[in-house]
């Protein structure tokens, strides 16, 4: 998500936060907001001198503030005929195992090629009817490959809204990292904040004043010399989440760019995280859909060099 760090000026007044903001022109522009009520509408983290902070909270002259939002798709999305691997559709939904590389939605650098450009196309204009982020209830980063399920119309998206925020999905990846995790199975609990020498990295912190909480289990499949196969289960859906996870076990995701480094193994592994696994009750149904996604073939290809190379264990 995109973020500002602004610092407040020496002749500012105590006032509240939200007041100073709506405020300030490079604010607005940056969020491409119009007022108050609207950059609250989509301002997700606000943090005060490194500590969460509320639309309420008095700020004061040197105060340092962070700001990060959700960025705004554009309304007149073109539809793309791209290619789609449908995993499950009916009238409600679309399923889709997410080819790494492909951006869930329109955004900076990013404004086609994406899967809602594609859902688009997909579902025909005038077929659906969503909210200003078309059919998109959660997301996968660009590398990430995998199941992600989408609205085709607003009661359905907000169903699925619903079953994410109330944390009642059930969402399973695979992942190959570097390195051994300090026991087989396990969970991570820390807060992620944005890490303050580079803005698109978030770091783990165990401060429970900073930052949003994030919890994953994760268990150790097998271990193969200095790499793990690992199955991660999410409790709550933070950005880079498991990508931050396991770099703070001293694992990080084998091909990861901004958590890993390039590996003397693999010099040209690309991210080795895929959504496997989504579980859930789909709009107006009392039962859950478990929908699976087969391993990518790039997994495939580096499990084979891993079981030709070294001796497979178990921790």
């Amino acid at each position: 998500m995109p973020n500002i760090t602004i610092v407040v000026p020496d002749d500012t007044a105590q006032m509240r936060v939200d007041k100073f903001l709506s405020g300030q022109d490079e604010i607005l522009a940056a969020c491409g907001c119009a007022n108050r009520s609207h950059l609250q509408n989509i301002i997700t983290n606000l943090v005060i001198n490194g500590n969460s902070g509320k639309f309420s909270s008095k700020i004061k002259s040197g105060d340092k503030i962070d700001v990060e939002w959700e960025e705004q798709i554009p309304q007149d999305i073109q539809p793309q005929d791209l290619p789609l691997n449908l995993v499950y559709e009916d009238d409600d939904v679309t399923v889709v195992n997410k080819e790494q590389g492909m951006v869930t939605h329109p955004a900076a650098g990013n404004w086609t090629g994406t899967l809602v450009n594609a859902l688009l196309f997909h579902w025909g204009r005038g077929a659906v009817e969503t909210s200003h982020r078309p059919g998109i209830v959660h997301r996968l980063d660009k590398d990430t490959s995998g199941l992600i399920i989408t609205a085709k119309n607003i009661a359905s998206e907000t169903w699925l809204q619903e079953q994410f925020q109330q944390r009642r999905v059930k969402k399973e990846y695979i992942a190959i990292v570097v390195g051994r995790p300090p026991a087989a199975s396990g969970n991570i609990k820390t807060q992620l904040i944005r890490d303050p020498k580079n803005r698109k990295r978030f770091k783990a912190s165990t401060d429970s004043t900073q930052g949003k909480f994030a919890h994953t289990v994760y268990r150790c499949i097998a271990c193969y010399g200095p790499f793990s196969l690992m199955r991660l289960r999410l409790k709550t859906g933070r950005t880079h989440q498991i990508r931050v996870h396991m770099k703070h076990i001293g694992c990080p995701i084998l091909g990861d760019p901004i958590y890993g480094s390039k590996n003397q193994v693999f010099p040209g592994a690309t991210l080795m995280l895929h959504s496997s696994l989504l579980s859930l009750r789909l709009p107006e149904s009392q039962d859950f859909t478990e929908f699976k996604s087969p391993t990518p073939q790039r997994f495939r290809k580096v499990m084979q060099v891993l079981h030709g190379k070294y001796q497979k264990c178990r921790l």
